[in-house]
């Protein structure tokens, strides 16, 4: 055990450890507020509780071999779908139902399954081992396996993790060595959608406003509205989005200081203790706390990559290719929100925002890679084997 533990990467732990510190400090100082203070402004203490249980939960999946997960990929896919079915008798927090309580903690089985996905991507994308992917025999089934969480998550009204899910699949399918005119039709494809969605949602606005209020997402037309058509959004639309850019805005160079931000302390940002909460890292660090967040960012995955790289069998990198497209997804989705370049879809920032599942998988998932880089240097043995045909048609190529 002793010699495992040796193996453990020191610098992302290093890393954690003052995410942890920054964290515990902007969640208490969105606590301070008045809107706050009463529901949250114990939540900092929370938040070293959910910290601690990550820290052993890291500990404790790094002694394990990592891919003892990926032979029972079907009964973790498995279970993940019945706890996602679960949450449809869940709870409500901020218009996304599917919150199981569970002692003191929220359990939100939408976030639990983005480690679920990736673990069995990985059980299905190992078989082809360095061969090109076919659609129909490989694209296809990743996607339908994809599609049934992504389909149960944005019936609880959960975009954000919904979205989530996509791009863990668009990491894994590239590493996966999909072929590149695949890619390049899918890349097309998707821009179009897209471009095609923004187009017609300026087009038709009235009429989509008047159907999501018909099914019950109305709150999505607020999210996107000061995104795509802000002189068409309502001021109960604009106002969290309008108050967090002037609050960036306002910390300057240096910020005006711990406890010290008007916008965060007078409560004129909604969630800063959550969604939110890199506006108290600006307003109150300024440009210089936000550079230093996001190199930490940076270095964290940059030491996961490497971890994949020094890899010796083929199960790693797809679990860490996986983890970080989770990551980079979440900061980029989150800060490009409250600059205006992505709409607002309620995501967390990783390790800053409180909520203890999301800050638990995202330790899980840190735990996951330091499997990797304690076990990673043993070559595989009995994993799932690639197929005949995979074999055949890798050699043809």
């Amino acid at each position: 055990m002793l010699q495992k533990l040796k193996k453990i990467d020191g610098p992302v732990i290093f890393i954690l450890v003052l995410l942890m510190a920054i964290s515990i400090i902007t969640v208490y100082s969105a606590g301070r507020g008045p809107t706050n203070l009463a529901e949250h402004g114990n939540d900092y203490q929370k938040m070293i509780g959910y910290y601690i249980l990550g820290f052993v939960a890291i500990l404790g999946l790094a002694m394990v071999d990592f891919r003892i997960f990926i032979k029972k990929a079907l009964y973790v896919y498995g279970g993940g779908i019945f706890l996602l079915g679960l949450g449809f008798f869940g709870g409500t927090v901020n218009n996304s139902q599917g919150f199981l309580k569970i002692g003191g903690l929220n359990l939100q089985p939408a976030e639990v399954f983005k480690l679920v996905l990736i673990v069995f991507l990985t059980y299905m994308l190992i078989k082809k081992r360095k061969s090109k992917l076919y659609f129909i025999q490989d694209v296809l089934p990743v996607a339908l396996v994809s599609f049934v969480p992504f389909a149960m998550v944005m019936a609880q009204n959960d975009l954000g993790n919904a979205l989530g899910y996509i791009v863990i699949v668009i990491g894994m399918l590239w590493i996966g060595n999909v072929k590149a005119s695949h890619a390049l039709i899918g890349f097309i494809v998707f821009a179009v959608a897209v471009g095609g969605g923004i187009k017609a949602y300026i087009s038709f606005h009235d009429e989509i406003d008047s159907f999501m209020k018909g099914i019950g997402r109305s709150h999505w037309v607020e999210r996107l509205d000061p995104w795509l058509v802000p002189e068409e959004a309502t001021a109960k639309a604009s106002y969290h989005t309008k108050n967090a850019k002037l609050a960036i805005a306002s910390g300057g160079m240096m910020g005006k200081g711990f406890l010290q931000g008007t916008s965060v302390q007078s409560g004129r940002v909604p969630y800063t203790y959550a969604d939110s909460i890199f506006v108290v890292v600006a307003e109150e660090f300024g440009f210089v706390g936000s550079s230093v967040l996001l190199l930490l960012y940076f270095i964290l995955i940059h030491r996961m990559i490497l971890i994949s790289l020094e890899c010796r069998d083929r199960a790693g990198p797809y679990i860490i290719v996986g983890i970080v497209s989770m990551l980079l997804y979440q900061i980029f989705e989150n800060i490009g929100a409250f600059l205006g370049i992505m709409p607002l879809t309620g995501i967390t920032l990783p390790f800053i925002s409180y909520g203890g599942t999301s800050l638990l998988i995202n330790m899980a998932s840190i735990g996951l890679v330091m499997s990797i880089k304690v076990h990673g240097q043993e070559l595989e043995d009995d994993l799932p084997q690639p197929s005949r045909l995979s074999l055949t048609k890798a050699k043809k190529a």
